[in-house]
Order: structure tokens, then C-alpha cells, then sequence
């Protein structure tokens, strides 16, 4: 059976083709610029990397694209060979606490919260409407990032604001991440053979959460209303006085949209160090002992640290702790230095263990009180499960 996995953005697309007996990719890509001059895409196929300037008008004009170079590189035979299509949704509300197949029902919802993802919901639907155009008689799931965290109890989702703006605007703690936690959680579940235990999972990227889950569900999540609260992160803030916006909104004469996109754009790392959000640079700089680069760095694990620490006490202990995503999977003196800063919970790590990148391993030593693991995400894999799983339900 051959699923597709979907992540629309607002000029952008991409995808990631499985053969779901094994699980294995067979191809995958992306199509960007769609609707502004100079759009292309780039196909991934047998190890060859094909990219191509194309016309690419609107996102009925990608998926039709898509499933033509499939078919001409041999890829698929025909569309007939499409089993699903597993879109990825960032913000599902509280309405949803699992994958659902796509009706128009949950179209309107998707669209209802528009509002809480504005980038990311209505690009969403370009997709889907793409989709469904050119593969109607496909089954087709929505996978939310906000589902996983639908399990999180009113005492950590609500926040200690007037009960109204809850009961009115759904003022709540909706998280972000909730996919790749998941995956997360289903790894450790099969390296521990059991699905009972404490984990915390660090997805440390560009954009950072990290999650509290004990016996495979969600029990709090470090991103909140908007995935800019949290661990500071490449170019967000994450968790800040509120009082600071209405007082530099004076300062520089500034309107509140303007300081929440300041807070977006141009802080966490990037603010901090005033020239990189890419966690490479700023350790390379490190290196050459620039103070701002330290500062940015210090600040960002003792942010990690912070929420570790505060989820350690949560779980009232933890059995692992794992690290993925780009900065997690990735940079060895981050997680270096955020399990030394986690010795008094008993954190030890293998500094040669620690030597890896981009591979699933355990880190941590012998003598740790805490199993500590890298493990790279796989979020598209897990919408391509939802989605086979539903299929399957359906029949």
C-alpha cells in the first residue's frame, strides 16, 4: 500500500511518498514559490535529486505536476496506485484529539481555526482542496500537531487569566510538536518494549517544544496558545514577561502585531547573538569566543534545562529523556552541555556515544539514573501510520 504524506504551506508543498509493508520512502520532494515568479520543485527518486523551474500558478497546479513526474520517472504507474493521502494540520482546536479521514465537516473546522494558525490553516486547505481535486476517490486523513496534547488535564492547558476568555475565546494551552512527540513516544515505547514509563521528549530545532508524557500520553507541552511560548528558540522568544510588549510598543512606536512579530522573527537566538538563529553558527562562534554567540547559547540550554527540570518534578521522576529534531539530533556540545547542567537528577552521559549525529542511540552511561537517547524524528512516517491506520478502520 502506498501512502502519501502531505505538508502544505502557503506557497509551498511538500511531500513523502511510503511503501507502507516495510515503511520504506520511495520518493519525495517539494514544490515551492507556488504562485510568485520563479516557482520550481525539486523530486528525490532512486538517490537522484531532480529540480526543475516550472509554472506553478496555485497548488492544484503542484499536486498535478507531482503526479505526472511520478508517473513519468516510473515512480508509481498510474494514480491508481495512491491508497491515501495524510495531510498535516498545525491547529486542530480542542475539537480534536486523534487523526480524522477528511469530510467537508472538518474542512469548516480546519477553517474555524484559522485564527489560532493563520500561516499555517488556510495553506492547509489549498492543499487539501488540491488533493481532492486531482485524486477524488482517495481516501485522505488530517493529522494535527495539536492533537497529541488534547490529553493535557485544565490544570496545565488553562491558563491563570478570567475564566471567560477561556469559556469565550478559547484562551487555552494548545501546543505545537504534537506529531513528532508522538513519533517519539512510539520509538521509546518499541526500543523499551513496554508502553508504561516517563518520558520527557526535547524536539530542539529551529522551533523548540519539549513535552512531559507518561504511559504514552501528553501530560503538559512547553508551547502554549501559539507556538511562541516555551524554550526560546532560533528566532522566537519564547516564554516572556507580557508587560514587556505594551512598553516597547511605546518605546519604538510599535502596534502589538508589529512587537509579536519582533518576538517571532527577530528574537531567541538571532536577538540575542545579533546575527545567526542557526544553532551552527552561533556554537562556531562560541568557539571563537564571541560573547554575544555565548550569551545566546547559555541562555538557550539553561531554557532546556528549565523545562526538563520543571517536567522531571511533574512526572515525579523520568525513565528517559530523549533528544531530537535539528539542534537535538544534531549538535553534540548542546546536548553536551544541557545533560551536564542535568547531573544533579542523576544525568550521566558517554561522551563517545555522544559523538553522533542524525542516528537513534542511547547517549546516556552505565551509571545514569536517566536513559538518554537521540532519536531522530520522523514526522512524515507517522502521518503516512495515522492515515494507513484509518484507511484500514474505514474498510
Amino acid at each position: 500500500m502506498k501512502i502519501i504524506s502531505i505538508n502544505a504551506g502557503s506557497s509551498s508543498l511538500k511531500y513523502c511518498l511510503f511503501d507502507m509493508s516495510d515503511e520504506s520512502v520511495i520518493s519525495s520532494g517539494n514544490f515551492e514559490r507556488i504562485g510568485i515568479d520563479g516557482s520550481f520543485y525539486t523530486i528525490i527518486f532512486n538517490d537522484e535529486k531532480i529540480t526543475q523551474e516550472v509554472e506553478l500558478n496555485n497548488h492544484t497546479d503542484a499536486v498535478k505536476i507531482l503526479f505526472e513526474k511520478l508517473i513519468s520517472l516510473g515512480v508509481i504507474k498510474s494514480l491508481d496506485e495512491i491508497d491515501g493521502v495524510g495531510h498535516r494540520i498545525v491547529h486542530g482546536g480542542s475539537k480534536y484529539s486523534s487523526s480524522v479521514l477528511i469530510t467537508d465537516k472538518v474542512i469548516e473546522d480546519i477553517e474555524d481555526c484559522k485564527d489560532f494558525a493563520p500561516l499555517h490553516n488556510p495553506a492547509h486547505i489549498l492543499g487539501i482542496k488540491a488533493f481532492r481535486e486531482v485524486l477524488p476517490n482517495v481516501l485522505m486523513s488530517v493529522v494535527f500537531d495539536t492533537a497529541f496534547h488534547q490529553s493535557i488535564d485544565d490544570v496545565n492547558y488553562l491558563y491563570p487569566v478570567p475564566y471567560s476568555w477561556y469559556k469565550d475565546y478559547q484562551i487555552r494551552k494548545y501546543g505545537a510538536h504534537g506529531t513528532s512527540h508522538r513519533y517519539i513516544a512510539e520509538s521509546v515505547k518499541k526500543i523499551l518494549g513496554k508502553d508504561k514509563f516517563k518520558l520527557i521528549s526535547c524536539h530542539i530545532g529551529n522551533g523548540g517544544s519539549i513535552t512531559a508524557i507518561k504511559d504514552m500520553k501528553c501530560v503538559d507541552t512547553s508551547m502554549g496558545f501559539t507556538p511562541l511560548a516555551g524554550i526560546m528558540m532560533g528566532t522566537r522568544s519564547g516564554d516572556i514577561d507580557p508587560s514587556i510588549i505594551p512598553y516597547i510598543m511605546e518605546k519604538e512606536g510599535k502596534n502589538a502585531a508589529e512587537i509579536i512579530d519582533d518576538l517571532n522573527k527577530k528574537s531567541g537566538l538571532l536577538g540575542l547573538s545579533e546575527f545567526s538563529s542557526d544553532m551552527r553558527d552561533i556554537v562556531s562562534k562560541c568557539e571563537e569566543g564571541d560573547e554575544k554567540a555565548i550569551l545566546a547559547k547559555n541562555k538557550y540550554v539553561r531554557r532546556v534545562v528549565d523545562y526538563i527540570s520543571q517536567y522531571y518534578v511533574l512526572l515525579e521522576g523520568a525513565d528517559v529523556i530523549v533528544f531530537t529534531a535539528g539542534v537535538g539530533e544534531n549538535n553534540i556540545p548542546i546536548r553536551r552541555e544541557i545533560c551536564e547542567k542535568l547531573f544533579c537528577l542523576g544525568v550521566r552521559i558517554d561522551l563517545d556515544k555522544n559523538n553522533v549525529r542524525g542516528e537513534t542511540i542511547k547517549i546516556s552511561s552505565d551509571d545514569s539514573k536517566i536513559d538518554v537517547y537521540v532519536i531522530p524524528t520522523n514526522e512524515e512516517l507517522m502521518i503516512a501510520r495515522e492515515t494507513l491506520e484509518l484507511i484500514n478502520n474505514n474498510r
